[in-house]
């Protein structure tokens, strides 16, 4: 069977040869193919980053935190009419709050101080919202008692710890007691001093005793592993002079991407006397700020497209500029305007076609290479690319969304395809006695 006169001779012109416009059809699929790759790594990469923190996110933070304020005195009479409302698995009271860290050298004579934020939980309870087993290590550490505590691997190595070292955690309470009393003494030079023994049974401050480090977890985030501190609830209630008090209640839903019915339900069932704060709420500057750059990032890379398309279209001028006298002898043996089109058109969809596959599948080898390669150029050059600290996570975080995906190359063949319909229709309108004096 007989390929169609159009479909024939645009194949005929697209075999190779060694001249000038064999160069330019490269050059064309090659834009192309970057056209293709760079939105595909770029949006994945986005994509892994906001789908990786959110996993990371409900994986060791609670869905919903409920609080009354402050902190919450009635919090036994709450958790359980907490626990049978519709939607919720499991509820643990929390204290959560900022402390300094310090952590004395003996050897070196020195002391090294750190910002962290302690959580204060009951083990039995906060192992209904997190599997904390996955994160701990060595697994008996989660048995903690009285002035135990478990670190972060990154906040643990900042202070130089290990397990079975000791640290000591200073209060955020103590600087505003100590403070008051400079105060006082300061305003009244008469004032009887008082002693750190006095402000403590005044409960004005909490003298700070060495916590033994049993354990260290690993959550997959910098952002955890370099600030929390796990340690028993009744320690963090002391730390911060909260007596039988808590913070707030940690709640685990079964459904933490359609929690607002859950909120609903909770200030229903209390009558507006607690408050609710989402997993989502509390990480919504970082969320919303990965998705705007996914977007700025998707209308820059689309500038690539263009670019790919501006070589298609060059390409196929160059040929129609290139096969002026043989469109004259086309069009003087009969060749009608839509045949003309339909040679160069057929020449633009295939270098776009090409680019499309190549494009796609570099991108692929790109996306499941791309911490091998990382890792080889840091060696290379002696820095560190895509650093954990800045970045949250040890590797680069990568989840392609097929949707995207056929977006991206549908309408990179379609742009690539109209850029090349512009030349060809010129070319279908030249005169064909000019073109056949054309050398």
């Amino acid at each position: 069977m007989k390929a169609p006169f159009s479909l024939f001779l645009a194949f005929r012109y697209l075999k190779p040869k060694r001249t000038f416009v064999s160069v330019i059809t490269i050059i064309s699929v090659l834009g192309v193919t970057l056209g293709i790759m760079v939105p595909v790594v770029v949006l994945a990469v986005m994509t892994g980053f906001d789908r990786s923190l959110q996993r990371a996110v409900l994986g060791f933070e609670p869905h919903l935190r409920v609080v009354g304020g402050d902190f919450m005195r009635n919090w036994r009479e709450v958790l359980p009419q907490l626990e049978k409302v519709p939607g919720i698995i499991g509820a643990a009271p929390y204290v959560t709050g900022a402390v300094l860290v310090e952590r004395a050298d003996e050897e070196k004579q020195s002391t090294r101080t750190v910002q962290a934020i302690i959580r204060g939980i009951n083990i039995a309870q906060e192992e209904q919202l997190i599997d904390l087993k996955k994160f701990v290590a060595p697994p008996d550490a989660l048995e903690m008692a009285s002035d135990e505590v478990i670190l972060g691997r990154t906040l643990a190595a900042d202070l130089g710890v290990e397990v079975g070292d000791e640290i000591t955690i200073y209060a955020p309470g103590n600087i505003s007691g100590l403070v008051a009393e400079l105060r006082r003494t300061d305003d009244d030079p008469n004032a009887k001093p008082r002693t750190l023994a006095d402000l403590k049974a005044e409960g004005g401050i909490v003298i700070p005793g060495p916590m033994k480090i049993v354990g260290l977890f690993n959550s997959g985030t910098n952002g955890f592993d370099s600030t929390f501190i796990l340690m028993p609830l009744h320690n963090a209630q002391e730390l911060y002079a909260l007596k039988d008090a808590v913070h707030g209640i940690a709640v685990k839903t079964s459904d933490p991407y359609h929690i607002e019915r859950v909120q609903a339900a909770i200030v229903a069932q209390f009558q507006g006397s607690v408050g609710t704060v989402s997993w989502y709420d509390e990480n919504r500057a970082r969320f919303d700020a990965i998705r705007m750059e996914k977007h700025v990032m998707f209308v820059i890379v689309f500038f690539i497209l263009i670019v790919a398309a501006f070589g298609v279209m060059s390409n196929t001028f160059t040929f129609t500029f290139t096969k002026t006298h043989e469109i004259g002898i086309m069009k003087a043996l009969g060749a009608s305007q839509a045949q003309i089109i339909w040679v160069f058109l057929i020449q633009g969809m295939v270098v776009a076609l090409l680019g499309t596959v190549f494009g796609l599948g570099s991108a692929l080898t790109v996306l499941a290479y791309r911490n091998d390669f990382r890792d080889w150029l840091s060696a290379k050059l002696h820095i560190v690319i895509f650093p954990p600290s800045i970045y949250e996570f040890d590797g680069i975080p990568a989840e392609i969304v097929p949707t995207e995906v056929v977006i991206i190359c549908v309408g990179a063949f379609a742009i690539c395809t109209l850029a090349a319909l512009i030349p060809a229709w010129l070319a279908s309108r030249l005169d064909p006695v000019k073109a056949l004096r054309a050398e």
